[in-house]
């Protein structure tokens, strides 16, 4: 079997890192109960596709914290050394007791999940949410990287100006915490992860990020010249990134929501996005090149990504996924994009 043993730099962390990091949240239950089976083969595809460390991307949100049980579980019983394994975990929800018939949290998100969560950002709710993932790790893993989860959905909740600035305090309280950690040498690197870019901007000017993960805003359909301009700024201060989402939720590949939202082909306002993947597939079958293929080359195109995320509760899917990054896709395929107008023809890393 293909094996990925590409390491790349990730910034001022010291880390080496696979182009993958894998994504977790299948394992806490995302829209479909996963069998334990299925899990723990997908698991094993990490090791088997990938060399080790392998990188992985989880939260406690990820099913109330399922996914994070799961994981410690079944890297236990698969023999998984501590050093093999690199965790990002992703703070900000705790787990609770389930009240109700289903969790307040996402309501018809996750299924079959046994506990509630609760948003806990502060400077002392971040260290409680980083206390308890580490114990639903099981004790012989923990995350060495954190980050404050969906800063961006946290700010954009408020309700005015005052609740905003609030929520910012909140924000900047755990962010002290997480640096702290880091400052003792308890965790190895502090970063953040959000779809709203600007967010990350604007918390970039209070604090010094060690790494950054993109999300649904560098894209082969969204690449602004202003993305780019942040990204090449971000690695000029030896800032590690990642990036992830990559389809647009799924719309680039042929799915029914773009950036997470359900689109309605009929509704003029979305004819654009509809005649542009229509356009994107047409090359795509031309060249005889998959778009999920298409989507992820460009997804890690530029040099200072260090590693794209990528997450599927298919095990199969995994080896698929290796063998796009470690073959190259026809110059013909990108030039024909750029001319039709599905990539900036000024775009240069491709």
């Amino acid at each position: 079997m293909t094996k990925l043993i590409i390491r790349n730099s990730f910034g001022r962390t010291g880390l080496q890192i696979s182009p993958i990091v894998y994504g977790t949240s299948y394992m806490g239950n995302l829209y479909k109960e996963l069998s334990e089976n299925i899990k723990r083969e997908i698991i094993k595809k990490w090791f088997e596709c990938t060399e080790t460390p392998v990188f992985i991307d989880t939260a406690g949100k990820y099913g109330a914290g399922l996914a994070l049980t799961v994981i410690g579980e079944l890297l236990n019983e698969l023999g998984i050394y501590p050093e093999d394994i690199i965790i990002s975990n992703k703070l900000g929800w705790y787990r609770v007791p389930l009240k109700g018939p289903e969790p307040t949290f996402e309501p018809g998100v996750w299924a079959g999940i046994e506990h509630d969560a609760v948003q806990r950002i502060s400077y002392n709710g971040i260290l409680e949410c980083k206390e308890q993932g580490d114990h639903l790790l099981g004790g012989k893993y923990k995350a060495d990287l954190l980050s404050v989860h969906d800063p961006d959905e946290y700010l954009a909740a408020a309700t005015d100006r005052q609740d905003r600035e609030k929520k910012l305090a909140d924000i900047l309280g755990a962010y002290r915490a997480l640096f702290e950690l880091r400052n003792r040498g308890e965790i190895k690197a502090v970063g953040i992860g959000a779809k709203d870019w600007l967010v990350i901007k604007e918390l970039s000017e209070y604090l010094d990020f060690d790494w950054v993960m993109f999300a649904n805003k560098y894209t082969l359909y969204h690449h602004p010249k202003e993305i780019i301009g942040f990204i090449e700024k971000l690695h000029s201060r030896d800032v590690g990134i990642i990036n992830s989402a990559v389809f647009n939720a799924g719309f680039l590949t042929g799915g029914p929501f773009f950036d997470y939202v359900k689109l309605d082909p009929a509704d003029p306002v979305n004819k654009h996005l509809f005649g542009w993947r229509k356009i994107f597939h047409d090359i795509c079958n031309k060249y005889k090149i998959k778009p999920a293929d298409a989507c992820i080359k460009f997804g890690i195109s530029h040099p200072a990504i260090s590693a794209i995320a990528l997450n599927t509760s298919r095990p199969e899917k995994i080896h698929d996924n290796v063998n796009i990054l470690l073959n190259n896709l026809p110059g013909k395929f990108w030039k024909e994009l750029k001319e039709k107008g599905i990539i900036d023809p000024e775009f240069k890393y491709i």
